[in-house]
């Protein structure tokens, strides 16, 4: 592939290679390079900078493979909402992307450079290897038990930044800053705990180094991005000349924003369009509970209801006045937040979900619920019971996803259903699954799942118990209509 052609030179004008690398990206996913990676790119574009980013792929070398063979550049696919054609812009501000299976080496060289200034993340939060609920490091997680062995060659993301860090204290040098981009509540909190946490068990004296030097700042980050498709790769192919290995697709929206504690510099991603700020966490509630609440329901109830994209739920009227009011049922529970009118903020969520353009899959989404309904669905209902204000569609969100954990769908079709604790809930549902009573009592007895209050709330309890029952007995469209026409079985 020839990395002189002009399909390789970026759409903001400038020269990637004159620009040194600043950050290394643990997770140089789909999300990273439509989201971060396109942010950076503007301000290199913008204002230069050796901000630049190195990639790190910890599980697989296909897509270092891949970036590589392009020289880092990729397309990214910008659907607007119309039936425009989509804008192909031409990403530079990626270097590269290191492999862990081709050597650990490499990886440690970049993360101790003095030109790295910022280490940051996209890895879900199983791979942080830590309990929230314990407040500790996960030391049954094999990856985060093998670094705590052998700390010196680390596997894992948290061992990683560990022993960087280590290094970096070693040699007197400068820390970095650690940066969360995860879809994370309170994700700077929960990786410098994890940090922390690994480093008391290495060396004390390192944990305090870290503390004094390192930061951790939060973030809240927004856009829709799908998995790349072999449909995209040819799409891309067709409208530049050249196969993009790598291409990823995403919406026009993007959202940044950014707790402002850095200790080693940081871009201008402001003039980007991210927003610095004090405290990132109502902005992070607001997204939370609006979007990504109204994300689970209607994943849960979309697939189970036919339907594969999140396209397919907003077309149906139903269904999307289900998503509607459980959007502003969502938005009931928040407080006001500067510079935000939540009603704006429905309205767009509601344009974003029906853009025809967008192949987002309600499959993809409903992954991982035991990790996402506890602060999108869960926390929120307690809101609002607590205030009296409407909680069914927290109770009907709960139920389908309690019917998702079956594996099977309404035409005895079967899935795989994909969460880290999918053989828990798998036990479960071959136990109880004949009664929506004894599933959904099961299910709430569970550890480390619901709150307490919200699992000992009757009237909580009882409404789920409705709705998983409707399910049941007469499929998941019907169970919708009943939501939507006021009230639960």
């Amino acid at each position: 592939m020839k990395l002189t052609s002009s399909f390789w030179s970026p759409s903001r004008a400038y020269t990637p290679e004159a620009h040194g690398v600043g950050i290394v990206h643990i997770g140089a996913g789909a999300f990273h390079r439509a989201h971060q990676a396109d942010h950076t790119d503007d301000v290199l574009a913008q204002s230069g900078g050796d901000w630049r980013i190195l990639g790190v792929s910890l599980r697989s070398v296909a897509l270092a493979d891949k970036l590589n063979a392009q020289g880092g550049r990729y397309h990214l696919v910008i659907r607007a909402d119309n039936d425009q054609p989509p804008e192909m812009r031409v990403i530079g501000s990626i270097a590269g992307v290191l492999a862990a299976k081709n050597g650990l080496d490499p990886i440690l060289q970049a993360m101790t450079a003095e030109t790295t200034r910022i280490v940051s993340l996209t890895i879900t939060e199983k791979a942080y290897g830590y309990d929230r609920a314990k407040g500790a490091l996960d030391l049954n997680d094999p990856l985060i038990a093998a670094d705590l062995a052998t700390p010196e060659a680390p596997q894992s993301a948290i061992g990683l930044i560990v022993r960087a860090l280590q290094i970096r204290k070693e040699a007197g040098q400068k820390a970095f800053t650690v940066l969360s981009c995860d879809n994370l509540p309170n994700n700077g909190q929960l990786l410098r705990a994890a940090v922390l946490d690994f480093a008391q068990r290495v060396d004390p004296a390192l944990a305090v180094w870290i503390t004094e030097n390192a930061r951790f700042p939060a973030t809240m980050v927004d856009r829709i991005t799908p998995a790349c498709t072999e449909a995209l790769i040819a799409e891309t192919e067709v409208a530049t000349g050249l196969k993009d290995l790598a291409p990823i697709e995403t919406e026009s929206f993007s959202q940044w924003v950014i707790e402002d504690d850095f200790c080693n510099g940081r871009p201008a991603w402001d003039t980007a369009g991210a927003l610095f700020v004090k405290d990132v966490t109502p902005f992070e509630n607001m997204k939370l509970r609006m979007l990504n609440g109204a994300h689970s329901l209607l994943a849960y109830s979309g697939y189970l209801s036919g339907k594969p994209y999140v396209r397919d739920v907003m077309a149906d009227d139903v269904l999307a006045a289900v998503v509607d009011r459980h959007i502003k049922a969502a938005a009931a529970t928040l407080g006001a937040i500067e510079g935000i009118d939540l009603d704006d903020y429905r309205q767009a969520l509601l344009q974003r979900f029906t853009n025809p353009n967008i192949a987002h899959e309600t499959f993809q989404i409903a992954m991982d619920g035991s990790q996402k309904l506890p602060q999108r669905i869960f926390e929120p209902a307690l809101v609002a019971l607590a205030q009296g204000s409407d909680a069914d569609t927290f109770a009907f969100a709960t139920a389908a996803w309690i019917r998702f954990l079956s594996g099977q769908g309404d035409q005895g079709d079967s899935y795989t259903v994909q969460d880290p604790r999918a053989a828990e809930f798998a036990a479960v549902c071959a136990e109880h699954g004949a009664s929506a009573k004894a599933l959904t009592e099961a299910i709430f007895a569970l550890p480390n799942l619901l709150p307490t209050d919200l699992a000992e709330n009757t009237a909580f309890g009882s409404a789920v118990q409705a709705h998983l029952a409707r399910m049941m007995q007469a499929g998941m469209a019907a169970a919708i209509k009943d939501l939507a026409g006021g009230g639960h079985a």
